[in-house]
């Protein structure tokens, strides 16, 4: 029996030698960082088991296909040959998006499959699809319903859940763990949920992506799960379960005290990015979690106004020219009729006529006694 056993595993490994199969783990994908920032760069790097054995990674964007409720995947413009380097950099990203990579070895037969995709989310709107969530607020209580709604131009939608429990992440869809209706998916909160979501369409739309958490504490802060806007007004309150609001409420504004009086609510007038950050309220002792809020710029289309500003600009620049060739004009007038006066009073001493006759005053002749 051992002998038989033996001869099996022999005939495993020659033909796997044989057919020049080499089964290689995922490459495991990390993003930094998670939530764009305007203008700031992403970096995916992509780690695999081996990282000595010369391989060449290559880099994807996930798209999703609704039909097998997973992703396919596009190579990236600059990864079409792939790249040395474990690492890749993307420029200008300004919407939630998934991304994927893979790796080949020297030996042709050493390949990996795709890693599992990873995100990154932005918060702000997208043209092409919106999320909106019911109530508009971060923070839950646990067993409260939940509503999300996905909008936009290319349906049909699914929400996806990034899941973060008991130090382990997981990612799925609505249709499988909650009640899906259309474009909106409903579900009740419960104890220490965390979570990111987003609406993603067939035609590969990826909607703004917010937090979600559920908490069983008796305190927490009502603060906007979508980001404000610079110049706008903002409103956070503190809430006791079973309760709307309370009064005497202490507000932080990054673990830093920012208001203590008999209010009930924080009124920031005209946020500014400076009131961007984590928030979080006091009542009688208990203190809420901390919520971040998020402050985005406000959009100047620059299509309407660089058409003003140029006409502006050309009204002064010629208005200014007229008034230095007036100037000029005076500047040459005023020497040439300098110049003039100076030449008749030049001709005027050559000819011995320093003054008028008619001018020069007559005398009555004097006789000395």
């Amino acid at each position: 029996m051992g002998r038989i056993l033996l001869c099996v595993l022999d005939l495993l490994v020659v033909s796997s030698f044989c057919c020049g199969i080499t089964q290689e783990h995922k490459p495991v994908l990390t993003v930094s960082p998670l939530w764009l920032r305007p203008g700031a760069s992403v970096t995916l790097s992509c780690r695999v088991e081996r990282p000595s054995a010369g391989w060449r990674f290559y880099w994807y964007r996930a798209v999703p296909d609704l039909s097998h409720k997973n992703y396919s995947y596009v190579l990236l413009p600059d990864s079409i040959s792939g790249t040395v380097q474990d690492s890749y950099v993307l420029h200008g990203q300004t919407h939630t998006a998934g991304y994927a990579c893979r790796a080949d070895g020297r030996n042709p037969d050493y390949s990996t499959g795709y890693s599992e995709p990873k995100f990154v989310w932005s918060a702000g709107p997208d043209p092409t699809a919106s999320l909106t969530v019911t109530p508009a607020k971060e923070q839950h209580f646990i067993s409260e319903s939940v509503s999300i709604n996905c909008e936009g131009d290319s349906p049909p939608w699914i929400v996806k859940e990034f899941v973060t429990l008991n130090n382990r992440s997981k990612l799925s869809d609505c249709s499988t763990w909650r009640t899906m209706s259309g474009s909106s998916c409903t579900f009740n909160i419960y104890s220490s949920y965390r979570a990111v979501c987003w609406c993603e369409s067939g035609s590969g739309a990826f909607s703004n992506a917010v937090n979600i958490t559920g908490h069983n504490r008796d305190l927490f802060l009502v603060s906007p799960v979508h980001p404000v806007t610079e110049g706008s007004s903002v409103t956070l309150t503190c809430r006791l379960r079973g309760q709307n609001t309370v009064s005497n409420v202490i507000f932080y504004h990054n673990d830093k005290l920012i208001q203590n009086n008999s209010r009930e609510e924080l009124n920031i007038s005209k946020v500014s990015h400076s009131d961007e950050g984590f928030y979080k309220c006091e009542y009688s002792g208990k203190v809420s979690p901390q919520s971040w809020m998020a402050v985005q710029a406000v959009s100047r289309p620059e299509s309407s106004t660089f058409p003003v500003l140029l006409v502006i600009r050309s009204v002064i620049g010629v208005g200014v020219i007229i008034i230095l060739l007036f100037l000029l004009c005076r500047c040459i007038k005023s020497e040439a009729s300098q110049d003039n006066n100076q030449q008749q009073i030049y001709s005027s001493l050559l000819h011995g006529q320093r003054e008028d006759p008619e001018e020069i005053p007559e005398y009555d002749d004097v006789t000395s006694e």
